[in-house]
């Protein structure tokens, strides 16, 4: 008897749904996209109404070869891959290469991996959606022609290994008018006067706010008569406004709060967080219950939840605190208009079981995001935390001051979630209109406006949401990409533009200004989105954008024939053995290396060691910052292979008083490996 065949993107989701499906059905991996447009030409002929030329990717042949087989020897064949534009892409390209109709219902989709999810999902197949389709492809095209046509210019007037798109270009825009910003910024003085009072017994203070209307001080001199003005003077209650604060809990995650959070609150890269959030999604092995998915579909811009997960959360939230945590009326959280509604919020599949319950079947990292999504959907459904506020006026020779502070009366959905960037204000002591209060001091303070901050990843990732470039599910790799470039590098958590990545950016702005105008580019992106509801026709959309962009394009070679930019390579105080002038950093399409200054004369290079200026505990060599074939950062001996010592964790060049052994970093905390392994033992 033929089996049914399952085609997924991963082994990991494969083996999940395996389980649910039973023995009628195999379920196998591509292994994420089978085909794609040629690495070695365009692949799109603008001439031809963009006819497109997709190929087999070299990777993946084995993988179609194994497919086609498999699905020779199957009775019905489901393409099950992620529920959105990229995953019904890679539904087409599959029904294409296995020469399955388009038409028939053979798309399947999960938005969890749990048996109810994947029962749901198996009993509900349908026709591949070819407006998502069109979407994806008028994405990928439009993206392939701007990189393809405009990286090559960027390439030959600054230097080779470069590149520009579509939505990276104005991401590097953003931070580098941010930093433009910084610099022109001018500090204006300003002072505050501090009032320490007392009533009761119990101290508070309370700021100046002026007269009869707001008088700000600007300098010391002012300041000073104020406080001359004041000498003497009774400091009596004017105006107590009380009032009530209902704070209401923070809606679900989408993709975009979920990374901006998980940066705040854990320091995890945005594309960390989704890695993990990934492994989650598709299924983890957990004790009684077997390998599920934990969580939704992380990619989603909607705010939307079941009615039977709002049913759990509030089962759960009644069992742990009470009725009184239970909102009166039902919570329901805007959705932006511009939003895809196909999935649900961010959630846990099972909002029955907490992250404590689990803790022991997740890695440290997983069952970090797992709480934090978890806390944030359990809080969503719950009661509103309550403050008593109350602001007052003090009177001192007919000058004001102004305070305000709140208790909590009921802690509400704060019991479980709260927000770290809340003003944390102190309760005031008990007053009313009249109370005179004791002068302890008066504090004269100079200050100056600070600059607007630099961007990091939780505020680029925002402010590219709100301004609608690119997508919350490529903000990730749009990060990854301008800091692998060299384009910013980070000081702290903030990006700081490169001189290479202010010559890109100038040269862009100049030549392709539609490139990285953030109203172009988010019109654009709205064009997408109509794509994908059947109100615009995805080659029209290309069409309109490819006559302007050839026009930029062909003028920016026409002007800038004799122009090459050249950016100061950084110094290494190293000289170069065979000439004997000084060896730089330069960088080539694979990555940094260190060459002669002297080139083209001397073409002497060595391997770029990115040295962090501790020694390797075991030999004594240099400990390097490397990367790993992934992409994710390691630190490992410069005599390796001679020497084997790597970590995920940067080490400090310090043994651990206890065993010995090397002491690491994580975050600004220092830690023993070797110790922390004992423990957990």
């Amino acid at each position: 008897m033929k089996n049914n065949l399952v085609i997924v993107e991963s082994p990991a989701k494969a083996k999940t749904i395996k389980k649910y499906l039973g023995k009628t059905f195999d379920v196998v991996a591509s292994m994420g996209h089978i085909r794609d447009l040629p690495k070695s030409r365009l692949g799109v002929d603008p001439e031809k109404n963009f006819e497109v030329s997709y190929t087999v990717m070299k990777d993946k042949k084995s993988t179609v070869k194994s497919l086609k087989e498999k699905a020779s020897k199957s009775e019905k064949i489901y393409l099950a891959t992620d529920p959105d534009r990229e995953g019904e892409s890679i539904a087409w390209h599959l029904a294409y290469v296995l020469g399955l109709d388009c038409e028939e219902e053979n798309r399947i989709t999960f938005n969890e991996i749990t048996k109810s999810g994947v029962l749901n999902g198996i009993n509900h197949p349908r026709k591949i959606d070819s407006l998502l389709v069109n979407s994806q492809q008028a994405r990928r095209v439009l993206d392939r022609l701007v990189g393809y046509k405009l990286s090559p210019f960027i390439c030959k007037k600054i230097q080779r290994g470069l590149s520009a798109g579509r939505v990276q270009s104005v991401a590097l825009k953003i931070i580098i008018d941010r930093e433009i910003e910084i610099e022109k910024f001018v500090p204006q003085e300003y002072w505050t006067i501090t009032a320490h009072l007392e009533s009761e017994g119990q101290e508070f203070d309370a700021l100046f706010w002026g007269s009869d209307k707001q008088i700000k001080l600007e300098n010391q001199k002012q300041s000073q008569k104020i406080i001359d003005d004041l000498k003497g003077a009774q400091y009596i209650v004017s105006e107590v406004k009380k009032g009530k604060k209902h704070k209401r809990p923070f809606a679900p995650f989408i993709t975009s709060t979920f990374q901006q959070e998980a940066v705040k609150k854990l320091g995890f890269s945005s594309k960390k967080s989704m890695k993990i959030a990934q492994e989650l999604y598709e299924g983890v092995s957990i004790d009684k219950i077997g390998t599920t998915g934990l969580i939704t579909y992380m990619r989603t811009d909607s705010t939307r939840i079941s009615e039977e997960s709002r049913k759990k959360a509030e089962e759960f939230i009644l069992n742990k605190w009470g009725e009184k945590y239970i909102p009166s009326t039902r919570r329901i959280f805007k959705t932006k208009s511009n939003s895809q509604d196909a999935h649900e919020a961010i959630r846990p599949t099972m909002p029955n079981i907490s992250p404590e319950q689990i803790k022991s079947n997740l890695t440290p990292d997983q069952f970090k995001i797992y709480k934090l999504i978890w806390d944030r959907f359990i809080s969503s459904q719950m009661a509103d935390c309550i403050q008593n506020t109350v602001n007052i006026k003090v009177s001192a020779n007919g000058y004001i001051f102004k305070s305000s502070g709140y208790s909590v009366e009921f802690d509400g959905f704060t019991v479980l979630y709260k927000d770290d960037n809340e003003k944390k204000d102190k309760p005031l002591p008990y007053l009313s209109v009249g109370t005179i209060c004791k002068l302890i001091k008066l504090d004269p303070s100079q200050h100056f406006t600070d600059p607007p901050p630099r961007y990091n990843e939780a505020s680029l990732i925002k402010t590219l949401e709100e301004d609608g470039v690119g997508r919350p599910s490529t903000y990730a790799s749009i990060i990854s990409t301008i800091t692998m470039r060299d384009y910013v590098q980070k000081d702290g958590k903030s990006f700081v533009p490169t001189e290479l990545g202010r010559a890109v950016n100038d040269l862009i702005q100049k030549y392709f200004p539609s490139i990285v105008d953030v109203k172009f580019t988010s019109t654009m992106e709205s064009n997408l989105d109509k794509i994908e509801k059947g109100d615009s026709d995805w080659k029209d959309t290309l069409r309109d954008f490819y006559s302007d962009f050839e026009k930029y394009l062909q003028n920016a070679k026409d002007e800038t024939k004799d122009l090459k930019i050249h950016i100061k390579d950084n110094e290494t105080g190293i000289i170069c053995d065979k000439c004997g002038m000084p060896m730089v950093i330069k960088r080539s399409k694979y990555g940094k290396f260190i060459g002669c200054s002297g080139f083209p004369s001397c073409k002497n290079i060595q391997k770029f060691v990115n040295s962090i200026g501790v020694k390797c505990y075991k030999c004594g060599g240099d400990i390097e910052k490397k990367k790993s074939k992934k992409g994710r950062i390691f630190y490992g001996c410069s005599n390796y292979p001679n020497c084997d010592f790597a970590s995920w964790n940067q080490p400090t060049g310090e043994l651990c008083k206890s065993c010995g052994m090397p002491m690491f970093l994580k975050g600004k905390k220092k830690f023993c490996e070797n110790c922390e392994k004992k423990e957990e033992k």
